[in-house]
């Protein structure tokens, strides 16, 4: 008798179990899939990876789907090929300089379109990033992993060495100062500042000064048809350079991510001043060296208001060629992704800054800040910075054109040669490069 008794309660909780289970399966089947196509890895892909899991399991209606699809190039190229069919992505992240591209291309529903289906208020998200990602007075993208150039000291060093630190908002004489005081009190065994050879920098110093390098201004007002390198600003900062260059008291590491690597390295091990560099590289800095680290404003021009900065990084953009019921579950990500908790934990994480306005009020960024209060300067500079076409980014196709010739410029003045001629060297071929892609693209 006892053994049908358990048996019986044996099936029961079995068939308990089926049904409980057949229910899950249910529900997560009825789920409507939202695949994500990214371009994160370490701990930015980790960091996607839960935010997905914690919004699947939220609400009862999505599923994101997050899938690596390789480098920012290869993906765009992956974007762009796979449009129209089925293997599309309904969610996808796309860098700063494929923009103009991307909006060009057609292939985007603009998330302005959901703001303002669902009041969502964008005014909570900081306008230097959002401007940068919208055109004619709409939002094409959302901007999501985001950083800014900042300039980094070695506080320790300077206080050894007897040298007051920059201010937070420094002038180029400022800084070629501290750059000679290092060289000259460590008697040459420590280099003053470097600027990496990077067209993103150049960009940076024309925004600072408050100049479009593209006409149209920057390409807000129309298809940028030419681009002006010999700017006053552009040549104030070159002349800045190449001056500290000759006097030894800028170390030339060259271009790409060796450079970056290697200007990086230096600094940790303490034969490296300052250098000009992305507010993504504060977590790698921090974890590096025990030495206190100083962050401060990019440089502006002596006797010149700083314009503020552009921004770097990528967006979140909605394919149109999924059902309007997938599109809507890409936005209510999209919304997951940019509250204020999400975007302060995607700082404490990646090192990319908050967007959100109300996340420094977070306790995970308080508790970063406290333990290492130079953290908030990127956020500080970034919230400062009043949005005008000057700094909200170049939109304009060929940007990646752009840097490369711009970055051969610098690699010219660096060694000393005419700096106006270098510069219109690189202005001329990139204006026979816009002719072409605009004739190309029938944009006259």
């Amino acid at each position: 008798m006892k053994r049908r008794k358990i048996i019986g309660i044996l099936s029961c909780l079995l068939l308990l179990i089926l049904v409980v289970s057949g229910c899950a399966k249910s529900q997560a089947a009825s789920k409507q899939k939202i695949v994500f196509w990214h371009e994160m890895t370490g701990p930015a892909g980790q960091q996607l990876d839960t935010f997905a899991k914690e919004f699947n399991q939220s609400q009862g209606k999505y599923e994101i789907v997050p899938e690596f699809e390789g480098g920012y190039n290869e993906a765009v190229q992956k974007i762009l090929q796979t449009h129209g069919t089925s293997t599309s992505p309904a969610l996808f992240q796309s860098m700063d300089v494929s923009t103009s591209e991307i909006y060009h291309a057609k292939i985007a529903t603009p998330v302005q379109y959901f703001i303002n289906k669902e009041h969502y208020n964008l005014n909570q998200i900081q306008p230097v990033a959002t401007s940068f990602y919208s055109q004619n007075g709409q939002q094409i993208s959302m901007p999501f992993n985001t950083s800014q150039p900042v300039l980094y000291y070695n506080a320790t060093l300077l206080k050894k060495l007897g040298i007051k630190a920059p201010s937070i908002n420094p002038s180029y004489s400022e800084i070629t100062n501290v750059a000679n005081q290092i060289t000259q009190k460590s008697n040459g065994k420590v280099k003053g500042l470097t600027v990496e050879e990077y067209g993103w920098l150049f960009e940076q110093f024309m925004a600072n000064s408050n100049e479009h390098m593209a006409n149209n201004q920057n390409g807000r007002a129309g298809i940028p048809t030419k681009v002006d390198f010999t700017t006053p600003g552009a040549q104030k900062a070159m002349s800045w350079i190449q001056a500290n260059v000759k006097k030894n008291d800028i170390i030339n590491f060259g271009s790409g991510t060796t450079a970056e690597a290697n200007e990086i390295a230096s600094f940790l091990s303490g034969k490296l001043g300052m250098f000009l560099q992305s507010s993504a590289d504060l977590g790698q800095l921090l974890a590096g060296t025990k030495d206190k680290l100083g962050i401060c404003y990019y440089p502006h021009a002596d006797g010149q208001k700083a314009n503020g900065v552009s921004i770097g990084g990528a967006s979140l953009w909605i394919s149109n060629d999924k059902p309007k019921s997938v599109q809507n579950g890409a936005f209510e990500f999209i919304k997951f992704l940019m509250t204020a908790k999400n975007q302060a934990a995607w700082q404490k994480a990646t090192g990319y800054l908050a967007l959100n306005k109300n996340s420094q009020q977070e306790p995970i960024l308080k508790k970063l800040y406290a333990a290492d209060p130079e953290a908030m300067v990127p956020s500080e500079q970034l919230s400062r910075t009043k949005a005008n076409t000057a700094n909200s980014g170049i939109f304009m196709e060929g940007i990646v054109q752009e840097r490369n010739l711009t970055q051969t410029a610098m690699q010219q003045i660096y060694t000393g040669a005419n700096i106006k001629k270098s510069l219109t060297t690189a202005e001329d071929s990139m204006n026979t490069y816009i002719a072409n892609n605009n004739k190309a693209n029938h944009y006259n």
